[in-house]
């Protein structure tokens, strides 16, 4: 992912908060004629590997997780997490000079090599934390072990988990840090008073840009 310094984001906690946000990331390998992309649900384990671990899984019939055994012997998959993005006017950050439209918005790109997750405990100890982490809040909340015992393990033999220790790590929050301060908080004042959710977020990060330097 190409990041000028000015909008490298590398605090772990900071990334790890964005993953957790927005966990239905993309999974990109690329061991044949052209690259396969899968949207997954995500686990991450920030405190296992040298940069953390992704966990997930994805339907059996799914041919992606057959490509996997090639990373064996080199080469890296990619997974891929979106936060917020918003189009940003120029006429937003008031008299400040001269300049163009641009599209602000917050990414995580995690490299490494997936590994499938064959111990059927693990397995339903990966499903039980998804289940619980999306769960949570809600009333009532679904829980893995509502089900019989007989079901589960039926519809636990049609996914493949896996994990993917990560090997680089590569974070970018682009947020107009380039603009003077007083141009980059008038963009954000516009945007958080925008009708959109997406577009609110992006202002708040905007604001929030100065406590990260």
């Amino acid at each position: 992912m190409y990041i000028p310094r000015a909008y490298e984001l590398n605090e772990p906690q900071a990334i790890a908060d964005l993953i957790a946000a927005n966990s239905f990331g993309l999974l990109v390998t690329a061991t044949g004629e052209m690259p396969v992309a899968t949207h997954l649900p995500f686990m991450f384990d920030a405190d296992r590997g040298r940069s953390g671990t992704l966990v997930s899984h994805m339907a059996r019939a799914n041919p992606q997780w057959q490509e996997f055994a090639s990373y064996e012997d080199g080469g890296l998959a990619l997974a891929i997490f979106s936060g917020p993005h918003a189009y940003v006017s120029p006429t937003w950050y008031g008299d400040g000079g001269p300049t163009v439209p641009t599209w602000n918005y917050v990414s995580v790109h995690a490299y490494g090599r997936p590994r499938i997750i064959d111990d059927a405990s693990e397995v339903r100890d990966l499903l039980e934390r998804l289940v619980d982490a999306n769960e949570a809040g809600l009333e009532p909340a679904w829980r893995l072990d509502s089900q019989e015992d007989g079901y589960l393990e039926r519809m636990m033999r049609g996914i493949v988990a896996f994990e993917l220790p990560i090997e680089r790590l590569e974070a970018k929050a682009k947020l107009s840090q380039n603009r003077p301060d007083e141009a980059r908080l008038g963009a954000a004042r516009v945007l958080e008073g925008s009708g959109s959710g997406e577009a609110r977020a992006v202002g708040r990060l905007m604001r929030e840009v100065e406590s990260r330097r």
